[in-house]
Protein backbone atom coordinates (compact mmCIF):
# COMPACT_ATOMS: atom_id res chain seq x y z
CA UNK A 1 0.00 0.00 0.00
CA UNK A 2 1.04 3.72 -0.30
CA UNK A 3 -0.30 6.71 1.69
CA UNK A 4 -2.93 8.46 0.31
CA UNK A 5 -1.81 12.22 -0.17
CA UNK A 6 -4.10 15.08 1.55
CA UNK A 7 -4.96 18.27 0.45
CA UNK A 8 -2.37 20.93 0.27
CA UNK A 9 0.36 18.52 -1.12
CA UNK A 10 0.94 20.79 -4.31
CA UNK A 11 1.40 16.97 -6.40
CA UNK A 12 -2.26 17.34 -6.44
CA UNK A 13 -2.25 20.15 -8.62
CA UNK A 14 0.23 18.89 -11.55
CA UNK A 15 -1.18 17.81 -14.46
CA UNK A 16 0.11 14.54 -14.29
CA UNK A 17 2.58 13.08 -16.91
CA UNK A 18 2.06 10.62 -19.65
CA UNK A 19 2.46 6.83 -18.88
CA UNK A 20 5.72 5.76 -22.07
CA UNK A 21 5.28 2.17 -21.40
CA UNK A 22 3.80 -0.32 -19.28
CA UNK A 23 6.74 -1.96 -17.74
CA UNK A 24 6.72 -3.82 -14.17
CA UNK A 25 6.70 -0.34 -11.94
CA UNK A 26 3.52 0.46 -13.58
CA UNK A 27 2.09 -2.46 -13.33
CA UNK A 28 3.49 -2.61 -9.19
CA UNK A 29 2.15 0.90 -8.89
CA UNK A 30 -1.02 -0.59 -10.30
CA UNK A 31 -0.87 -3.43 -7.56
CA UNK A 32 -0.07 -0.82 -4.45
CA UNK A 33 -2.90 1.68 -5.95
CA UNK A 34 -5.20 -1.15 -5.51
CA UNK A 35 -4.58 -2.11 -2.34
CA UNK A 36 -4.85 1.23 -0.87
CA UNK A 37 -8.07 1.95 -2.43
CA UNK A 38 -9.32 -1.43 -1.51
CA UNK A 39 -8.13 -0.66 2.47
CA UNK A 40 -9.93 2.87 2.32
CA UNK A 41 -12.70 1.47 1.07
CA UNK A 42 -12.92 4.25 -1.41
CA UNK A 43 -14.95 4.04 -4.93
CA UNK A 44 -11.56 5.49 -7.07
CA UNK A 45 -7.72 6.50 -6.75
CA UNK A 46 -5.63 8.28 -9.33
CA UNK A 47 -2.22 8.29 -9.28
CA UNK A 48 -0.84 11.84 -8.12
CA UNK A 49 -2.90 10.54 -4.86
CA UNK A 50 -0.51 8.10 -4.14
CA UNK A 51 2.20 10.87 -5.00
CA UNK A 52 3.07 9.70 -8.46
CA UNK A 53 2.37 12.64 -11.12
CA UNK A 54 1.54 9.71 -14.17
CA UNK A 55 -1.88 9.86 -16.11
CA UNK A 56 -3.52 6.39 -14.07
CA UNK A 57 -6.61 5.95 -12.51
CA UNK A 58 -8.11 3.36 -10.88
CA UNK A 59 -11.71 2.02 -10.01
CA UNK A 60 -13.71 -0.40 -7.52
CA UNK A 61 -17.00 -0.07 -7.83
CA UNK A 62 -17.51 -3.43 -6.72
CA UNK A 63 -19.01 -2.20 -2.96
CA UNK A 64 -22.08 -0.59 -5.37
CA UNK A 65 -22.01 -3.21 -7.95
CA UNK A 66 -21.30 -6.80 -7.23
CA UNK A 67 -20.79 -7.85 -11.03
CA UNK A 68 -17.85 -4.72 -10.56
CA UNK A 69 -13.65 -5.48 -10.34
CA UNK A 70 -11.11 -2.71 -10.42
CA UNK A 71 -11.04 -1.06 -13.68
CA UNK A 72 -7.60 0.48 -14.42
CA UNK A 73 -7.23 3.37 -17.32
CA UNK A 74 -3.90 4.63 -18.42
CA UNK A 75 -3.67 7.79 -20.29
CA UNK A 76 -7.19 8.20 -20.68
CA UNK A 77 -9.21 10.40 -22.73
CA UNK A 78 -12.11 11.96 -22.62
CA UNK A 79 -13.76 11.46 -26.11
CA UNK A 80 -17.40 13.04 -25.08
CA UNK A 81 -19.51 14.00 -22.22
CA UNK A 82 -23.68 14.74 -22.38
CA UNK A 83 -26.24 15.77 -19.67
CA UNK A 84 -25.43 16.96 -16.16
CA UNK A 85 -26.66 16.08 -13.18
CA UNK A 86 -26.29 17.01 -9.06
CA UNK A 87 -24.94 14.32 -6.58
CA UNK A 88 -22.76 13.83 -3.72
CA UNK A 89 -19.29 13.17 -4.15
CA UNK A 90 -16.12 12.87 -1.39
CA UNK A 91 -12.37 12.00 -2.24
CA UNK A 92 -10.26 10.19 -0.50
CA UNK A 93 -7.86 13.05 -0.09
CA UNK A 94 -10.23 15.10 1.66
CA UNK A 95 -11.37 12.85 3.98
CA UNK A 96 -15.02 14.08 6.01
CA UNK A 97 -15.63 16.35 3.15
CA UNK A 98 -19.10 15.42 1.00
CA UNK A 99 -20.84 17.94 -1.55
CA UNK A 100 -23.41 17.83 -3.72
CA UNK A 101 -21.91 18.97 -7.47
CA UNK A 102 -22.90 19.12 -11.04
CA UNK A 103 -20.69 17.07 -13.86
CA UNK A 104 -22.03 15.69 -16.84
CA UNK A 105 -24.47 12.57 -16.77
CA UNK A 106 -22.48 10.59 -19.06
CA UNK A 107 -19.13 10.50 -20.34
CA UNK A 108 -17.10 8.25 -23.06
CA UNK A 109 -13.50 7.67 -22.55
CA UNK A 110 -10.91 6.14 -24.39
CA UNK A 111 -8.22 4.75 -22.54
CA UNK A 112 -5.02 1.98 -22.46
CA UNK A 113 -5.35 -0.87 -20.10
CA UNK A 114 -2.59 -2.42 -18.09
CA UNK A 115 -2.69 -5.63 -20.95
CA UNK A 116 -1.44 -2.31 -23.14
CA UNK A 117 -4.44 -2.54 -25.38
CA UNK A 118 -6.63 0.34 -26.14
CA UNK A 119 -10.53 0.56 -24.54
CA UNK A 120 -12.99 2.70 -24.94
CA UNK A 121 -16.18 2.93 -21.79
CA UNK A 122 -19.60 5.02 -22.48
CA UNK A 123 -20.63 5.47 -19.10
CA UNK A 124 -23.45 6.85 -17.07
CA UNK A 125 -24.31 7.01 -13.40
CA UNK A 126 -21.90 6.10 -10.61
CA UNK A 127 -19.66 4.97 -13.20
CA UNK A 128 -19.27 8.15 -15.19
CA UNK A 129 -19.29 10.31 -11.99
CA UNK A 130 -16.26 8.01 -10.81
CA UNK A 131 -14.00 8.58 -14.19
CA UNK A 132 -14.71 11.90 -14.54
CA UNK A 133 -13.88 12.71 -11.02
CA UNK A 134 -10.72 11.05 -11.24
CA UNK A 135 -9.62 12.19 -14.79
CA UNK A 136 -9.53 15.64 -13.12
CA UNK A 137 -7.46 14.32 -10.62
CA UNK A 138 -4.79 13.65 -13.83
CA UNK A 139 -5.64 17.07 -14.70
CA UNK A 140 -4.70 18.88 -11.40
CA UNK A 141 -8.53 19.69 -10.84
CA UNK A 142 -10.00 18.65 -7.58
CA UNK A 143 -13.56 18.37 -6.69
CA UNK A 144 -13.48 21.44 -4.56
CA UNK A 145 -12.59 23.70 -7.34
CA UNK A 146 -16.42 22.83 -8.35
CA UNK A 147 -17.99 24.18 -4.82
CA UNK A 148 -20.11 27.36 -4.37
CA UNK A 149 -18.20 30.31 -2.46
CA UNK A 150 -20.38 29.64 0.21
CA UNK A 151 -19.77 26.01 0.54
CA UNK A 152 -16.34 26.79 0.11
CA UNK A 153 -16.11 29.36 3.33
CA UNK A 154 -17.87 27.06 5.04
CA UNK A 155 -15.40 24.48 4.87
CA UNK A 156 -12.66 26.75 5.09
CA UNK A 157 -11.72 25.70 8.41
CA UNK A 158 -11.48 21.79 7.19
CA UNK A 159 -9.66 22.53 4.24
CA UNK A 160 -7.17 24.60 6.35
CA UNK A 161 -6.97 21.97 9.21
CA UNK A 162 -6.58 19.53 6.25
CA UNK A 163 -3.64 21.63 4.11
CA UNK A 164 -2.04 22.33 7.40
CA UNK A 165 -2.31 18.45 8.58
CA UNK A 166 1.06 17.65 6.08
Amino acid sequence: MKPIVLYGDPVLREKAKPVEKIDQAVKNLVAQMTATLKNAKGLGLAAPQVGEPIRIFILDLSAVDLTESVRVFINPEIMETSGEILMEEGCLSFPGIYQKIVRPERVKMKATGLDGKIFTVHAGGILARAMLHEFDHLEGKLFIDYFSPVSRALLRGKLKRLATAL
